[in-house]
């Protein structure tokens, strides 16, 4: 189903100009005054974070080991970085995908896009930038799982990634990560709700702000339970009860996570999260980006329709396994 186009509401306040001076003496020029920015509102006055935006950004997750403790680029060096990444790529520097896709053929190269820039070195926040070690039980859970897939990757399609199923794309989170292309989301509120539309596989996540309390344990989610609730100008967003198949860099049915949207002008929603699982990390860790309005609209993404590489993956392991088979036969 697509997504139906919301315009978000703004109202403006205009000042009074001051009476005039009754006095004869001239009257000195007022000092100029900055241009003040007013936070839009719905009509129950909260926060208006309505409208259609993108994470998509040039920032890496993790910051690079060359940089230290550097939190924030001056803004000459971010600018010299910005000139670097918003170059056409070539199709074999991208992320390992082979040259046989051709990003701006599609429209899929980042410089096509319009990007939430940003002065950090790194989405995740703090000295480190990186994300902590995982505990010695996480690394044994998910050296268990990779052990007992090994062998048996292409037995089928539940031995295929969620994402490679089209039921979930891993960006889309909570939390959510800008996923490399199709990055645009969707926000409608009313008093009740908020919810959020994403582009890729055109999930709708539906939170309620009426205070009730997260569902019971057993019922679990590909994108958890998340309940949502008004700090001053910030909506906190709190999401539990994942299952075990949702992965977040090791984490399964334990992860915890706090968004928080903070409107900080027209074009731009500050998105945080903070993320935890004692079974997973060492300690929680947090990360920022911003979120930049865009003109839209936001198209189906159709992943079923057009999801050739899970059969052809699947026949090409059949196809293996019957040559193997052929040629046992062949031997003496």
């Amino acid at each position: 189903m697509t997504a139906s186009s919301v315009l978000a509401l703004a109202a403006a306040l205009a000042a009074a100009d001051p009476q005039a001076s009754t006095s004869s003496a001239p009257t000195p020029a007022p000092a100029p005054q900055q241009a003040t920015w007013t936070m839009p509102r719905t009509p129950d006055g909260q926060p208006d974070l309505q409208g259609i935006w993108t994470n998509a950004t040039i920032t890496p997750f993790e910051r690079p080991r060359e940089l230290g403790a550097k939190e924030f680029y001056t803004e000459s060096e971010a600018a010299e970085v910005r000139k670097k990444a918003m170059v056409p790529a070539d199709t074999a520097e991208r992320g390992g995908t082979d040259a046989h896709y051709d990003f701006t053929q599609f429209g899929l190269d980042r410089t096509q896009a319009q990007i939430a820039f940003s002065l950090r070195t790194s989405l995740i926040v703090g000295p480190e930038g990186r994300v902590p070690a995982l505990t010695p039980d996480a690394q044994a859970r998910i050296a268990s799982r990779a052990a007992n897939a090994r062998g048996h990757e292409f037995d089928g399609p539940e031995n295929r990634g969620i994402q490679e199923r089209c039921l979930l794309w891993a960006a889309e989170g909570p939390p959510m990560l800008p996923p490399g292309y199709n990055s645009y989301l969707q926000i409608v509120q009313t008093p009740q709700y908020v919810v959020i539309l994403q582009e890729m596989i055109h999930d709708a996540r539906v939170i309620p702000l009426d205070g009730r309390p997260h569902a019971p344990k057993g019922l679990r989610r590909w994108q958890g339970d998340s309940r949502g609730r008004w700090d001053g100008e910030t909506l906190v967003v709190d999401t539990t009860n994942f299952t075990d198949k949702t992965n977040f860099r090791g984490s399964r049915e334990n992860l915890h996570v706090v968004e928080r949207f903070t409107r900080v002008s027209d074009d731009t929603i500050r998105y945080e999260f903070t993320v935890d699982d004692p079974t997973t990390w060492v300690r929680a860790w947090s990360a920022e980006l911003p979120l930049v309005r865009d003109k839209g609209p936001i198209y189906e993404y159709a992943c079923h329709e057009a999801n050739y590489g899970l059969p052809n993956n699947l026949s090409g392991a059949r196809a293996t396994e019957k040559a193997a088979e052929e040629a046992a036969k062949k031997k003496p």
